[in-house]
Parts: C-alpha cells; sequence; structure tokens
C-alpha cells in the first residue's frame, strides 16, 4: 500500500509596523500601537485637550460683493467718441486721476456758447449797473450761468472749464473733455475700445475700494433674529482660512423667493476674497462659554457613535464622547474626556480605518 503524504498549509501572521496582534486561543486582539517616528510617517499629530471659549454661531452660505458705497460708475452723459484711454482694467488710481478722454459735437457747442457768454457778461458787470439797464444786466448773467451749468451737465469738468473761461480763447473749444476718478480704488471694468462711439449713460469704466468687500448672506428669519448689527463674523471659501468681518446692516424684509432675510457684512483685510465668490459665514451671535474642546476633525463616527482617538502609552483607544456647542472649527465635548487627556488630532481617518479593517477581520 502506498503511503499518502498530506501537507497542511498554515496562514502567516504578518505584523505591520504600527499594528501588533496578539494570537490567543479563540481570538484577536488588535492594538493600534505607534511610535513617534510611526505617527509621524501616517501624518498622525496629538494634542492635549484644554479648556477653550466657543462662542455660538450661526452658519450660512454667502456670496462676496463689491462695497457698492466704495464703488462708482464713470459713463459719458451724452453720445461721444472715445479718443483716449488713460487706464486700464486691474490698475489702481488716486482721485482725480484721469480715466478716459472722450470728444463731442454737443460739448463743443455748449463751451463755444459758454465763453461767449462770459466774455459778455464780463463787458457788462465792468460797465455797471450805473451804465446798463437791470434787465440787461440780470439777463447776461443768467445766459452766463446757464451755459456754465449746460457744459458741467454734459460731463465737461468743472477745472477745465475754468482753464478755457481764462484762456477765453473760442478755438479751445474742442468738445474733448476728460473724465477723471471720483474716488481712489481699483479699475474693475473697462468696456471700450479708442474710437468707439458710445451712448449717453454707456458704463465706460467701474471703481471699486478692494480693501473692504461685502458679503452678503441669506439667513433663515429665526437664526436671523439673532444677528445684531456689529456681530462679529468669519468668512471662508474653503473651510480651512478664515478672515474677520462685521455685520453692518439687515435687511427689513424677506426675499420673495427664498423667504429668508439678507445679512450685509463687511469684510477688510480680504486679498483671499473676489466679488462673486462664493463663501461660508459663521456670525458669533452671543456671550463665550469655556469649555472642554477638541478640533472638529478629531470626532469621528464609528457604528453611529461619535469617537476620539485617546493615546495612552503609545496606544490609540477610541474614546466614546458626547459633544457640544460647535463653533470656530471647534467642537465642546461634554463627557467622555478630561482636561489634560491627549487625543489624535489629524490623521484620525486613517486611525478609523484601521480600527475598522480589524473589526471586519474578526468578524471574518
Amino acid at each position: 500500500m502506498k503511503r499518502v503524504a498530506w501537507i497542511v498549509l498554515l496562514p502567516l501572521l504578518v505584523s505591520t509596523p504600527w499594528v501588533h496582534a496578539e494570537e490567543e486561543e479563540e481570538e484577536e486582539a488588535v492594538e493600534l500601537v505607534f511610535s513617534a517616528e510611526e505617527r509621524e510617517e501616517l501624518g498622525i499629530e496629538i494634542a492635549t485637550v484644554g479648556e477653550r471659549t466657543l462662542y455660538p454661531e450661526v452658519n450660512a452660505p454667502g456670496e462676496v460683493m463689491l462695497n457698492a458705497y466704495a464703488t462708482s460708475q464713470i459713463a459719458s452723459r451724452i453720445e461721444a467718441q472715445v479718443v483716449a484711454r488713460h487706464a486700464r482694467m486691474g490698475e489702481s488710481v488716486e482721485t482725480g486721476a484721469p480715466l478716459v478722454t472722450l470728444s463731442s459735437v454737443d460739448v463743443a457747442d455748449a463751451v463755444g456758447d459758454l465763453l461767449v457768454n462770459d466774455r459778455e457778461w464780463q463787458r457788462v458787470k465792468n460797465l455797471g449797473r450805473d451804465v446798463v439797464s437791470e434787465s440787461r444786466y440780470v439777463e447776461s448773467e443768467v445766459a452766463r450761468q446757464r451755459a456754465y451749468a449746460k457744459a458741467l451737465a454734459y460731463g465737461m469738468p468743472r477745472q477745465e472749464l475754468e482753464r478755457l473761461i481764462k484762456k477765453a480763447d473760442v478755438r479751445e473749444a474742442t468738445g474733448e473733455y476728460t473724465l477723471y476718478a471720483r474716488q481712489s480704488g481699483v479699475v474693475i471694468s473697462d468696456a471700450f475700445v479708442l474710437g468707439e462711439v458710445v451712448e449717453a449713460g454707456q458704463l465706460l469704466m467701474e471703481l471699486s475700494d478692494l480693501d473692504i468687500l461685502w458679503v452678503e448672506a441669506r439667513v433663515d428669519p429665526e437664526l436671523a433674529a439673532t444677528i445684531a448689527v456689529d456681530d462679529a463674523v468669519r468668512v471662508s471659501a474653503d473651510d480651512r482660512s478664515w478672515v474677520n468681518g462685521a455685520v453692518v446692516q439687515r435687511s427689513p424684509r424677506l426675499d420673495e423667493a427664498t423667504r429668508t432675510l439678507d445679512i450685509r457684512i463687511e469684510v477688510q483685510d480680504s486679498a483671499s476674497l473676489y466679488p462673486g465668490q462664493f463663501v461660508n459665514i459663521a456670525v458669533r451671535t452671543g456671550a463665550g462659554l469655556p469649555s472642554i474642546a477638541v478640533p472638529d476633525a478629531a470626532i469621528m463616527l464609528i457604528q453611529g457613535t461619535p469617537m476620539v482617538f485617546k493615546l495612552e502609552d503609545n496606544e490609540f483607544e477610541p474614546q466614546p464622547v458626547e459633544s457640544g456647542l460647535k463653533a470656530d472649527g471647534y467642537t465642546a465635548i461634554t463627557a467622555g474626556l478630561d482636561q489634560g487627556d491627549t487625543i489624535a488630532v489629524t490623521g484620525v481617518f486613517q486611525l478609523k480605518s484601521l480600527l475598522l479593517k480589524s473589526q471586519i477581520g474578526d468578524a471574518d
């Protein structure tokens, strides 16, 4: 009879540098044990649990807007032709800087009339009321004033009118005039080309002070009732970096479509924000509450229970916690942790994955 040899293959027990398994007779205990070097390799950072003052906040989406109170539009008041550009989109200009030069037949006529009427007025005024009749004196003065006002109304700058009046040369009434910046700021738009004939009221340039932007948020009326003017606000486009602001206005009526209230926020030092950008806001609405608090990222939901990974003797243990107020990226812990405990604050998802992987292995 031939002998049959049976070979039994036993599974290899492989241990990783950070998960150490101890085999017992019927079950396998998995420990999340890491040295400092291993934690650094996995991107796990730890921190000591401490007390932090948290402020109640109302969170809502918002949109970055130009500050309308620090914005001005440059437009032609009459039909005119663009003959020169003095500033470009994206450039910073100061108050009184030249922006665009226009040419208009109507302006030429208005300035010509002003110069003629001014000359007549100067002659009548020099003669005096004793020489000319009262009606002629008043008529000449009013004609000069009307011509002056008409030239201003067409868009001729006052300083250019005064220069032309001083020269008293009708040949200078060419119809060219320059529009100047009424404020300092950045050129937001310059929607024209040289030689273009623009209509009355057509927008040529827009200037705005980008150092102070607005954020407009739509908030549920019940939450809006807790928000007051001057409340501190945090604004972020990515929920990682935040800039500070303050509530400056609350709309007195509901939006008809969304049934929400508009909250206007003023943001300074807003170099990271751009008009038209969608952001998240957090409005501080109450007094600070001292609490034992941990970063939001330190809390993981495991099998429906909020937990943190508590570190003792280089071993992480999942620790159930009860949470309270959430504000400024932190969550108050009402039960489960004591001040001075050490927990993982980054790399928490990695720990959760290892824990769940070990539990699946145990189930198999």
